[in-house]
C-alpha cells in the first residue's frame, strides 16, 4: 500500500499548494473591492465593511491604522467562513465517503473546488469572491478523505508515520504556497485579456495557478487512485486465525493446542470496548477544538504584532512564516515519524501543547523589550516561532492519528473473507469528520477572539492569558497522554 501513500501525499501537496497561493493575497484584494465599490454605499462590501468598524469601535479607540485593520479583520472574517462551513459538512463529507467509496466522495469535492476557482478568476466584486470562498468551503474535504485513505490502507502499528505525510505536506505547501501566489499576483495577465471576454479578477494569474493545480489533482487522482473503503489492513495474527478456520472447517479449530486455539477462533477482538473508543474520541475532539481556538489565534496575531511592534513589511512576515513552516517540515520527516510509535501519540502531543505555551510566554515578553532591549526581542521572536514549529509539527498529527486508532479496523469474516465493521459511529469517514469538525471550528472562532483581545487589552496580555490557557490544556492532557491509542 505504499503506493496509496504516496499518491495521497502528492494530491495533497497540489491540492494545499493550491489552496495557500491565495493566503497573502485577501488584505490587497479586499483594498481593490474597496475601491471599486466605494461609490456604493449600500454595496454588499461597503455593508460588510461598516459591521467589521462597528465591532472594532467597540474594542478600542479609533486610530492612524484604523481603516487597515478593519480590512485585516475581514481577511479574518473571510477565513472564519471558510473554516465554519467546514465545522458543518466535514462530517457529512466523511459519512458519504463510509457510504460511496472515498474516492468517489474525494472526486465529487474536486469538481466543487474547480468551481470554486473558477469563480475566482473572474469574480469582480466582493460577493462573487465570497461566493468563490462558499463554494470552496462546502467543497473542501480533500485533507479529511486523505486522512481515512491512509487509514484505510495502514496498520495501526504504522498508522502514525503515514499519517505524518499530512503535516508534511501542510507545512511544505505553507512554505512555498503564500510566496508563489504573492509573485503570480505581481505578474498581470495583460489587459487585452478582458477584450476576449468577461472581465477578469485583478489577481486572475494566481487564480488561474489555483485552477490549474486543482484540475490536474483531479486528473492524478482520477488516474491513479483506487478505491481503499472496505480495504483494512489485516493483522498477520488474523490472517492465520482465518486460515486455521478454514483449514479445520465450518470455522471451527481442532483442540489440541493446550487450550490455546480458542484465541484463534473468531475475529480478533479489540483491546477496549467500544465505549471506551468513543469516550476516548469525545475527549480528542474536544481538546482538538481548544487546541486550535488558541493556536490558530496565535497564528493569525503574529503579524499584526510584528507589524505593530518592528514595522516589519510584508516580505520579512512571509520569511517569519516560512521559516516556522520549514523548521516544521524537517521536524515530522526527521523526528515526529520516527518517535511518535515510541513516544505515543498522547505523549506527543502534549509535548507540542507544552511547546505552544512557552511560545506564549516569550511573545508575551517581547513587548516589554521592544525598546529598551531590541536584540533581545528579537531573540524572544525566533524562540517563539522554533516553539511554533514544534507544536505545528506535533499536536495536530499526533491528536489526528490517535482518533483515526479509535475507529474500526474491521475484521475478516472467517467464512466470506469481507472485511466487518463493528460500531456505525466509529466508522473512519464519519469519526474522522467529527475530529476534523471540531478543530475547524477553533479555527473559525481562535482568530475572532484573539483579534478582539488583541485590540482591546494589548499583545501582552492576550498572549500571556493564551500560555496560561495552553498550560492548563496541557495538563488536562495527562490523562489522553497515558492511555494507549490501541
Amino acid at each position: 500500500m505504499a503506493k496509496v501513500e504516496t499518491i495521497v501525499f502528492l494530491s495533497l501537496v497540489l491540492d494545499l499548494f493550491a489552496f495557500t497561493i491565495p493566503l497573502p493575497l485577501f488584505p490587497r484584494l479586499i483594498e481593490w473591492y474597496t475601491v471599486r465599490e466605494s461609490s456604493d454605499p449600500a454595496g454588499f462590501l461597503s455593508r460588510t465593511l461598516q459591521f467589521v468598524t462597528s465591532i472594532r469601535t467597540l474594542l478600542y479607540k479609533p486610530g492612524v491604522q484604523s481603516q487597515r485593520w478593519d480590512i485585516v479583520l475581514l481577511g479574518g472574517l473571510m477565513g472564519s467562513v471558510f473554516s465554519t462551513l467546514q465545522f458543518f459538512v466535514s462530517p457529512k463529507i466523511g459519512s458519504l465517503s463510509d457510504k460511496y467509496g472515498r474516492k468517489r466522495i474525494l472526486l465529487i469535492t474536486m469538481i466543487g473546488n474547480i468551481l470554486s476557482a473558477a469563480v475566482w478568476v473572474q469574480s469582480t466584486s466582493f460577493a462573487s469572491y465570497m461566493l468563490s470562498r462558499i463554494i470552496g468551503g462546502l467543497s473542501e474535504g480533500n485533507v479529511q478523505l486523505a486522512i481515512a485513505i491512509l487509514s484505510d490502507v495502514t496498520s495501526p502499528a504504522t498508522r502514525s508515520k503515514a499519517l505524518a505525510h499530512v503535516g508534511i505536506a501542510f507545512a511544505i505547501c505553507f512554505c512555498i504556497g503564500p510566496p508563489i501566489g504573492a509573485y503570480f499576483a505581481s505578474r498581470p495577465l495583460p489587459k487585452s485579456m478582458n477584450s476576449w471576454g468577461p472581465e477578469l479578477n485583478i489577481y486572475a494569474a494566481p487564480a488561474f495557478l489555483t485552477l490549474v493545480l486543482l484540475v490536474a489533482e483531479t486528473i492524478f487522482l482520477a488516474v491513479a487512485l483506487p478505491e481503499t473503503r472496505g480495504k483494512a489492513i489485516v493483522p498477520p495474527e488474523s490472517k492465520k486465525a482465518a486460515g486455521a478456520a478454514h483449514a479445520n472447517g465450518n470455522g471451527h479449530t481442532n483442540g489440541h493446542t493446550n487450550g490455546k486455539s480458542a484465541a484463534h477462533t473468531g475475529p480478533p477482538k479489540p483491546k477496549r470496548t467500544i465505549e471506551g473508543r468513543l469516550a476516548v474520541l469525545k475527549t480528542l475532539r474536544i481538546l482538538h477544538f481548544h487546541f486550535l481556538a488558541l493556536f490558530s489565534g496565535v497564528e493569525f496575531t503574529l503579524t499584526f504584532l510584528t507589524f505593530d511592534l518592528l514595522d516589519w513589511s510584508n516580505t520579512q512576515n512571509g520569511k517569519l512564516i516560512g521559516s516556522i513552516g520549514i523548521i516544521s517540515a524537517v521536524l515530522q520527516g526527521g523526528y515526529v515519524r520516527r518517535a511518535m510509535s515510541k513516544v505515543g501519540e498522547g505523549n506527543m502531543a502534549r509535548r507540542g501543547v507544552s511547546s505552544c505555551a512557552a511560545a506564549l510566554i516569550l511573545l508575551a515578553l517581547l513587548p516589554i523589550f521592544v525598546q529598551t532591549r531590541p536584540t533581545l526581542a528579537m531573540r524572544l521572536l525566533q524562540g517563539a516561532a522554533v516553539c511554533m514549529a514544534f507544536t505545528s509539527a506535533t499536536v495536530v498529527n499526533s491528536l489526528t492519528a490517535f482518533a483515526s486508532l479509535q475507529c474500526d479496523e474491521g475484521h475478516v469474516d472467517e467464512v466470506t473473507g469481507k472485511v466487518v465493521e463493528e460500531h456505525p459511529q466509529l466508522a473512519k469517514g464519519k469519526a474522522l469528520g467529527q475530529f476534523r469538525s471540531s478543530g475547524q471550528l477553533g479555527r473559525a472562532l481562535g482568530p475572532l477572539l484573539a483579534c478582539a483581545s488583541y485590540w482591546t487589552f494589548g499583545p501582552s496580555i492576550t498572549y500571556g492569558v493564551s500560555a496560561v490557557a495552553m498550560v492548563v490544556l496541557s495538563r488536562t492532557m495527562k490523562s489522553i497522554a497515558k492511555t494507549k491509542s490501541t
